[in-house]
């Protein structure tokens, strides 16, 4: 009998929350009783999560958190999985919602100005306007806007580095940031207006909120999104998109590395084969 889709809800808010700890077993325990399953980060500075679950659980989850004021205009996205993308629940307490690793960071006051997924188009083809992919070489390599520079980080925390290399905020007047969902890039904007950068925007509700409003024909996004869940990534439609994991190293693999002689099903894949046997 076929089931009902999943529904993949992702969101985050940057608040302070100095009962975060306490908050833990309680969110825990409600998502175990509705089914829900998936990861969600606490912290002082706020909440961050990507979850699944039926449609009533997902609302019922997102109602119990908006009855926190502090949470009561929590934004979220939406997409949908034929099966469970995630295998349990795990409510986990963190430094931070997103891993920067910079002190004095306040997301929560001092943040760029948000741009709808409405507006992008208008500002990334601005050729005055620096547009930058705050992911890591993996997603990016994936898809990615068209004229996004790509910074060629391994993880977020490199990101200050590059900026301090690359970027001077008397020659790039003006810089546009995205990520997945909006959390990086809006940490990240943060960080550039500590820097001395004057005009910095960033996409609000990142490459899904995009995918969902803006139509296809119309869409500046080449490439599919990669996903922190099983799913791996989706297309323009929010649909499963055409890579899978491998099973030796996790790493996203395409039809083009399935043709590769260096992958073995289950084994290896290119991105693996050249190590295996080190150990």
């Amino acid at each position: 009998m076929k089931t009902d889709p999943q529904v993949v809800a992702t969101f985050y808010k940057f608040v302070q929350l100095s009962d975060y700890i306490e908050k833990r077993e309680n969110l825990l325990m409600y998502c175990q009783e509705q089914g829900i399953k998936g990861t969600i980060l606490l912290a002082e500075e706020g909440i961050n999560a990507t979850i699944s679950g039926p449609r009533q659980a997902i609302d019922a989850l997102l109602f119990f958190l908006r009855s926190d004021s502090r949470l009561a205009d929590l934004e979220h996205k939406e997409s949908y999985a034929e099966t469970p993308p995630f295998e349990r629940m795990k409510v986990r307490l963190k430094k931070e919602i997103v891993t920067l690793g910079l002190p004095g960071i306040d997301a929560e006051r001092k943040v760029g100005s948000y741009v709808q997924p409405k507006d992008w188009n208008t500002l990334i083809t601005d050729p005055d306007v620096l547009v930058i992919d705050t992911r890591n070489q993996l997603e990016v390599k994936i898809g990615s806007f068209k004229r996004a520079e790509n910074p060629h980080t391994e993880s977020f925390r490199e990101f200050p580095e590059y900026v301090r290399t690359h970027l001077d905020p008397n020659q790039h007047k003006k810089v546009a940031l995205f990520c997945t969902g909006g959390i990086r890039c809006e940490k990240a904007s943060s960080f550039l207006l500590q820097q001395g950068f004057h005009e910095v925007y960033h996409l609000r509700g990142g490459i899904l909120k995009y995918l969902e409003e803006v139509p296809l024909e119309e869409s500046l996004w080449q490439g599919e999104c990669f996903v922190f869940d099983q799913r791996v990534a989706i297309d323009h439609s929010l649909a499963v998109g055409s890579y899978t994991a491998c099973q030796a190293c996790g790493h996203p693999i395409s039809a083009e590395d399935k043709a590769s002689a260096c992958y073995q099903e289950h084994v290896c894949c290119p991105h693996c084969a050249m190590h295996k046997g080190e150990d």
